[in-house]
């Protein structure tokens, strides 16, 4: 009958009158009934999920926003043009020519000259004198003299050494567009290689007494900037066999200065513990893991330098 009402039961327990044939604001009938009692099921949504359909416009506006500014920004400029010159590619190569080429190149002019190269080496990674005794005990090495293997190794290392000289260069041919010059620059690598061996070598003869003086500390990472970023200048400007303005190469030489200081600093918190660590597991072997890995970082500070002003240079020159 349709006037004949029956009892529900909700899930408070709470006794609700329901019609016999209709149904319930709110929930389900389960089972009606003309006599008897009708279960009603409510259902309700969690709290959680009542709240998520609020949130989700909120990061859904905030994550446009951010993608609005990234767009067209100087930082998406920045990677764009990493990608275009395949930037982990051609670091990884880089760091690993200077430590298989650079690096033995230098350990024998060294031991030609008398000289211990791990001192150097020790001096631009920051390194205390536990890691330096470490790295000085793999670079150990006895006066040279002249024979057929020592000529034989120094040619091998100075064609290893020209090969990073000409990455270089097409680092930078790719960087501020340039067409590669093939074997026309063969001199120009030669001439920069003497260059570099004389640029470390004034480097060492004026870091040496600036870190003994007083306030030393902040001192030589202005050295350091005041001889890299000119020599990373004519570097740029001389590979490129004077095709770019050097006023459009001057941010590209300040951004690579600065950052080779940065990684100056860097290196005084980080690869005294790693090298000894690496020692520990390898042997004295494994501090060529840590110098490796500098080696990378300079490939590293010479990329993003020269991209950085690049990407600097382009927008300012867009600007209305």
């Amino acid at each position: 009958m349709a006037g004949v009402w029956g009892t529900c039961r909700s899930r408070a327990g709470a006794d609700e009158p329901v019609p016999a044939g209709g149904a319930v604001h709110g929930g389900s009938v389960t089972m009606t009934s003309e006599r008897g009692s009708v279960m009603v099921r409510h259902d309700r949504q969690p709290a959680a999920q009542q709240g998520t359909p609020r949130l989700q416009p909120l990061g859904q506006k905030a994550w446009a926003a951010a993608r609005g500014r990234y767009e067209g920004s100087l930082a998406q400029a920045f990677v764009m043009q990493l990608k275009a010159i395949d930037f982990t590619d051609q670091v990884i190569l880089l760091g690993a020519g200077l430590l298989v080429s650079l690096l033995p190149f230098l350990i024998l002019l060294a031991a030609f000259a008398s000289s211990r190269v791990d001192d150097d080496i020790a001096l631009r990674l920051g390194l205390d004198r536990r890691a330096s005794g470490i790295v000085a005990h793999l670079l150990t090495s006895a006066p040279a003299s002249l024979n057929v293997a020592t000529a034989t190794s120094l040619l091998f290392v100075a064609a290893g050494t020209l090969a990073v000289a000409s990455s270089l260069q097409q680092i930078y041919e790719k960087v501020f567009r340039q067409d590669h010059r093939g074997a026309r620059g063969l001199y120009r690598l030669l001439i920069w290689l003497v260059v570099l061996c004389l640029v470390v070598v004034f480097e060492s003869l004026i870091g040496r007494p600036v870190r003994n003086v007083f306030a030393g500390a902040g001192l030589v990472e202005l050295v350091t900037f005041a001889i890299w970023a000119p020599f990373f200048w004519w570097t740029m400007h001389f590979l490129l066999a004077g095709r770019v303005p050097w006023r459009r190469l001057l941010p590209s030489a300040i951004l690579t200065g600065a950052f080779y200081v940065g990684l100056g600093v860097f290196s005084k918190f980080y690869f005294s513990s790693t090298i000894i660590s690496d020692s520990r597991t390898y042997g004295t072997i494994g501090a060529v893991f840590g110098i490796l890995t500098w080696f990378v970082a300079i490939g590293a500070v010479i990329i993003l330098g020269a991209v950085g002003g690049v990407v600097w240079e382009d927008r300012k020159s867009n600007r209305p």
